[in-house]
């Protein structure tokens, strides 16, 4: 199982297969049908209690950003809400324990994912639902990337992880992210992915987006019930 982001830092997110949650920018790979966002709906997931607003409409390419410095998230935690159309989700982010990739998730919640659909959910093999591309497409990133931090060695990711997708090259950590809905086993090899959060609101929004599947004949595509980033917040937790 391969779970890959940015090929390079001028690389993006493209989906590979059903076993690896990829993000790649070569230009030489089509990310095809299944990375389309799918058409918008107001209907709720039958046996759950979701009810989700229509998306708006992707972006048509992604900001481009300079790498913030890891300083402004050293040694500190925070709490990001996550606005989206089916409701808010919260996250924990571990600034104490992946810096860089907080840091960097500090400066794309001022602007940069709103109105981002969560482009993938995954449902055989690894059950994560992929979100942080502007685009919609799988292919947008914010014009840097940077290397793993906090990954588990024994490949472990309980449900309500929140990491970084990436490439085979260890520095394309950038934008996307995943959430895990179902604990999921990942490969070791190159270094594993970015665990820099985890939820604690909401899961039951994730959970009921994952039940409503995907259009994909390999469950590995957009989710049937689309769900898209409005706005995000975040305060610093104090101690």
């Amino acid at each position: 199982m391969r779970l890959n982001r940015t090929r390079s830092v001028l690389g993006v997110a493209c989906l590979l297969s059903v076993v690896g949650l990829s993000a790649c920018g070569s230009s030489t790979v089509n990310p095809g049908a299944s990375m389309a966002a799918p058409a918008s709906t107001t209907l709720g997931v039958k046996g759950t209690s979701l009810h989700c607003e229509k998306p708006p409409a992707p972006a048509s390419s992604a900001p481009q950003l300079q790498l913030p410095a890891k300083n402004s998230a050293e040694g500190k935690t925070f709490t990001a809400t996550l606005q989206t159309t089916c409701g808010d989700v919260t996250i924990e982010l571990y600034g104490d324990k992946a810096p860089q990739t907080v840091a960097s998730f500090l400066q794309l919640a001022k602007s940069y994912w709103v109105g981002s659909p969560c482009h993938r959910l995954t449902t055989q093999g690894i059950y994560v639902l992929q979100c942080g591309d502007p685009t919609g497409t799988g292919t947008g990133n914010p014009g840097y990337g940077f290397g793993i931090e906090n990954a588990p060695e024994n490949g472990d990711y309980p449900a309500g992880t929140v990491a970084m997708a990436r490439s085979t090259d260890p520095n394309s950590n950038g934008g996307q992210f995943f959430i895990v809905y179902k604990d999921t086993q990942l490969p070791t090899d190159g270094g594993g992915y970015s665990i820099f959060g985890k939820v604690t609101g909401g899961m039951d929004i994730v959970n009921a987006v994952a039940k409503s599947g995907t259009n994909s004949s390999t469950g590995d595509g957009a989710p049937t019930q689309p769900i898209s980033i409005l706005k995000v917040t975040v305060t610093e937790k104090k101690a």
